[in-house]
């Protein structure tokens, strides 16, 4: 039995991320992803109606003969949702926390995605793999999703990106379009994995960002303690020159989840809490559409 306050939860967020499906997301999602993967379909003697870029050269010299291997377009998709659950996202300076806006966008791609007859699947993550639920299709998965988001507790606090991507790749053979969801503050160096894990499947990272994490607020002295590793440090607010540091200090370590992201050729979306979350994910599926 599902307590009656998450269910109303649930049900808030299909019906905020419905709207926004119906008005926009749907039509982008179907023009970027569909058709993007074959699947074979058989293995027969050669005809003269035939192309002959499709001959198995292969299986010809094995039989003597001329034969081609044809393949079709696959009838639907796997969307996997990798959402980072480490205890950097449970933070917010507004209303939001990054962990609210990666619900918030999962949903939207989960619902774009069930719309169109696609599995989804979900993979929730700290220094380890806590959930992994496998792709399927239909409304009532996709409600389990929001849920699991919504009810589950970390069990962890640090960040493996590395690692769940090297999951990832054992346990999700087929190819999918992989989507990232994270402020990418990982605890290890994740550039090599990132890239294997794009030749494999279609990678597409969501970073979520708070505003005050590049925009250091000029405050009184301050004790500020790592969510993960617990260690506090003192920070003196009132000193512009602290401040320009500490904001210097954070666009550095963006630009290096940039430049990773960059360098493995995934794509990389940026949110920021409390901002609109459906206006820069419409971009991006306007811009694949483009290049396609």
């Amino acid at each position: 039995m599902i307590p009656k306050e998450l269910f109303k939860q649930v049900k808030k967020i299909e019906i905020k991320t419905r709207r926004a499906v119906d008005e926009i997301t749907a039509g982008a999602y179907r023009s970027v992803f569909k058709g993007r993967g074959i699947e074979f379909d058989e293995v027969r003697e050669y005809t003269a109606d035939d192309d002959i870029r499709d001959i198995d050269w292969n299986v010809t010299a094995k039989m003597g003969a001329p034969y081609i291997k044809k393949y079709v377009e696959e009838r639907e998709l796997s969307v996997l949702l990798a959402i980072d659950f480490s205890a950097s996202t449970f933070f917010g300076s507004s209303l939001k926390t990054k962990h609210d806006c990666a619900v918030e966008i999962a949903a939207l791609i989960a619902f774009s995605a069930i719309r169109n007859n696609d599995k989804v699947g979900l993979v929730l993550f700290t220094d380890k793999v806590e959930l992994y639920l496998p792709p399927k299709s239909g409304k009532m998965h996709g409600l389990r999703l929001i849920r699991e988001l919504i009810a589950r507790k970390p069990e962890s606090k640090g960040t493996d990106i590395a690692g769940v991507l090297g999951h990832l790749m054992k346990i999700q053979r087929k190819r999918s379009v992989v989507f990232l969801i994270s402020d990418l503050l990982a605890d290890k160096d994740f550039s090599k994995l990132l890239m294997i894990a794009n030749k494999r499947h279609d990678m597409i990272a969501v970073r979520i960002l708070d505003r005050i994490e590049s925009n250091f607020p000029k405050s009184a002295l301050l004790s500020i303690r790592d969510s993960e590793s617990g260690a506090v440090m003192e920070f003196n607010g009132a000193s512009s020159r602290a401040c320009s540091a500490a904001n210097s200090a954070a666009s550095a370590i963006h630009e290096a989840s940039s430049k990773i992201c960059a360098r493995a050729k995934v794509d990389l979306i940026d949110l920021k809490c409390g901002e609109d979350s459906v206006k820069p994910l419409v971009k991006f599926f306007r811009q694949r559409e483009k290049l396609r």
